[in-house]
């Protein structure tokens, strides 16, 4: 095989990597809060980027730091979010950063979105309601959380299209897991009143999600992107979504309805619509989407 052909595999892998840890973080929510399951899991990315790639400069710090507080919103309200909802929602609504993304840079560009943009994100948002809205026309509370979430995730993304051409990859990141790190565990320090330590029955979806998920993937995903192209990678990452609904389906038991389904179908093909179709000005969002560790 090619190493384009491994370079896809290898992305195949880390979307259902990441599409499998919605169902095991949810399981592991049980035993430890939401805050300190965000904090120990990216202290253990952290220190594995730290080891191989140290940043140097304020810089480096300085822009990491930015990008890692839209990080930790993002995580944290994911987190909290997949405790109070289904991990089959939380995979579908937390993939709607990719249809949010491109209408937040061109409000940033104070530009028009694109057509294509635009017909995304309307898809998407008609499936969100099918998928989330009760027969009393509300949103659960876990829903709302992780909506919010994807739109921090797509405001870090957006960030990442202005800073990471300043910097190596690899320290760049380990500044962002660093922050997220120190700002969820400070956090559940207060919230939680004193900082919880992982029971023997949580360590093991730590150590996955840390070690596996938030630092290995994510050198899959750079060592991909610069064989295949950023477009090309983050259209493969887009099906991390059907992992999620496949995996809460056989684990968990989660099962959708047929308006789920249709809600579904309409997400994520209004994801692929934003992602096939987007014009020429979004190919630095593109490559942000495939050098971020947002999912």
């Amino acid at each position: 095989m090619t190493r384009r052909t491994y370079a896809y595999l290898a992305l195949m892998l880390v979307a259902a990597m990441f599409g499998v840890t919605f169902v095991f973080v949810k399981s592991a929510l049980d035993v430890i809060p939401p805050l300190a399951f965000v904090g120990w899991r990216f202290l253990i990315g952290a220190v594995v980027l730290f080891v191989v790639g140290r940043p140097w400069g304020r810089a480096v710090w300085r822009d990491g730091s930015i990008a890692g507080f839209a990080l930790f919103v993002g995580y944290a309200t994911q987190t909290i979010g997949l405790e109070l909802t289904s991990a089959t929602n939380s995979g579908l609504i937390t993939g709607l950063y990719v249809v949010f993304t491109p209408l937040i840079a061109a409000i940033a560009r104070r530009t028009s979105p694109a057509i294509a943009t635009v017909a995304g994100a309307s898809m998407s948002i008609v499936g969100l309601g099918a998928l989330t809205v009760t027969d009393t026309f509300t949103l659960e509370s876990g829903d709302v959380w992780t909506l919010v979430c994807a739109v921090a995730f797509a405001f870090h993304i957006v960030i990442l299209a202005y800073l990471a051409p300043r910097h190596e990859v690899l320290p760049f990141t380990a500044v962002q897991l660093g922050f997220v790190a120190v700002a969820a565990l400070t956090l559940s320090a207060i919230v939680d009143g004193g900082l919880p330590i992982p029971s023997a029955e949580a360590w093991p979806t730590l150590i996955i999600t840390g070690l596996l998920v938030t630092a290995g993937a994510f050198l899959i995903q750079v060592w991909s992107q610069q064989i295949i192209g950023p477009s090309r990678t983050a259209i493969i990452l887009a099906v991390e979504p059907l992992f999620a609904v496949i995996t809460a389906g056989l684990v968990l038991g989660e099962r959708l309805d047929v308006r789920g389904w249709i809600g579904a179908g309409l997400m994520i093909a209004g994801t692929y619509v934003v992602l096939v179709f987007a014009p020429p000005e979004d190919a630095d969002i593109r490559t942000a989407e495939a050098l971020s560790e947002a999912h």
